[in-house]
């Protein structure tokens, strides 16, 4: 009968439909995967600075010969660092990651690789990948750190680095230069900052929570990009990321020089805290302080967890600065920094 299906043209049609639902649904039968490692629960494994941290591979069945090659995908670059190569027996590790690398051995079908001493830059991209002489496969993991993302100039004022004088600058403050998922969740936390700087990858950016004619107009609030700059050439501020410290900073009152706050932490088995210790410290530990208090870089800040009036009169938690004054000026306390 006219417009009746045909039973070949019904099946047809129930095969298309039978595909499109597990498609849709996340069927694992219509994505290939690994054939003998086994997807990760979880893909972004959290840690902090000096934790130590495992990034699971665990195999479903060995094949008869194999290696588990480990590597860290390198940001901004098309290369990976090679980490450590294991035969199930025995392991070499490589680079300086190597040295902290170890396999977890949980049981014999476990290639986790375990991380001791986490430092800032552990955290990206990792691969763990499966080699044997057939079908190599791999796994992808993220190491995520728990940090803090601050803006940094010097007292030259702004816009005076390339991107390799922003990443000597970060490391100089206990920091690095902050990736641009660090700055995006930044952002979503309240970093607002109208100052462009270099990211990890060397983009050059800012976080714009409330939208400004002079901060690149008053469109939609988010991270405005200024793109690929020149690393050599082109100049901005910085964008640094650190995370929790080993030690502790505590504040030293009194009218002082830089010279004489150098003195003050010395006499108490201390040094002058950095700037991302004192963001650290303020993020990680509560921090608060309305006082003044100069540090390592010349700088002159404090940090605020519960706004008040008389206390830098911003209505929102931060670390609030003062710039760079002469270091002859006798007129702050220091913050110190000492380790555990």
């Amino acid at each position: 009968m006219p417009g009746w299906l045909t039973l070949p043209t019904l099946c047809r049609f129930l095969l298309w439909a039978f595909t499109i639902f597990h498609k849709a649904q996340g069927d694992p039968a219509s994505h290939p995967g690994p054939h003998y490692l086994l997807p990760p629960i979880h893909e972004v494994i959290h840690s902090h600075r000096g934790a130590t941290a495992t990034l699971p591979c665990v195999l479903g069945t060995t094949p008869p010969s194999y290696k588990v090659r480990w590597s860290k995908v390198e940001p901004g670059e098309l290369q990976e660092t090679l980490i450590l190569i294991t035969n199930g027996l025995h392991a070499r590790g490589y680079g300086p990651l190597g040295g902290r690398a170890r396999m977890r051995r949980g049981h014999r079908l476990d290639a986790s690789l375990v991380i001791a001493g986490v430092r800032l830059e552990d955290e990206g991209r990792y691969r763990c990948e499966l080699i044997n002489g057939i079908e190599d496969e791999s796994v992808a993991l993220t190491l995520n750190l728990e940090g803090v993302v601050f803006p940094y100039q010097p007292s030259r004022g702004r816009y005076q680095f390339n991107y390799y004088e922003a990443k000597q600058a970060c490391e100089e403050q206990d920091g690095r230069l902050a990736t641009y998922s660090q700055l995006y969740q930044a952002w979503t936390e309240g970093l607002d900052w109208c100052n462009a700087g270099w990211l990890l990858e060397g983009s050059v950016r800012y976080p714009v929570l409330t939208a400004r004619a002079p901060c690149g107009g008053r469109g939609r609030p988010g991270i405005r990009s200024y793109g690929p700059r020149d690393r050599m050439r082109d100049r901005y501020d910085a964008f640094c990321f650190t995370s929790a410290l080993a030690g502790q900073v505590f504040f030293v009152p009194g009218r002082l020089t830089l010279s004489e706050a150098h003195a003050a932490c010395r006499r108490r088995g201390a040094v002058v805290a950095k700037v991302g210790h004192l963001y650290a410290a303020w993020k990680f530990s509560g921090l608060d302080q309305c006082d003044g208090g100069w540090l390592a870089d010349g700088s002159v800040r404090f940090p605020i967890t519960t706004p008040r009036p008389r206390c830098g009169g911003l209505p929102d938690p931060g670390v609030r600065s003062f710039g760079f004054p002469r270091p002859q000026q006798a007129a702050y306390g220091t913050y110190c920094y000492a380790e555990n």
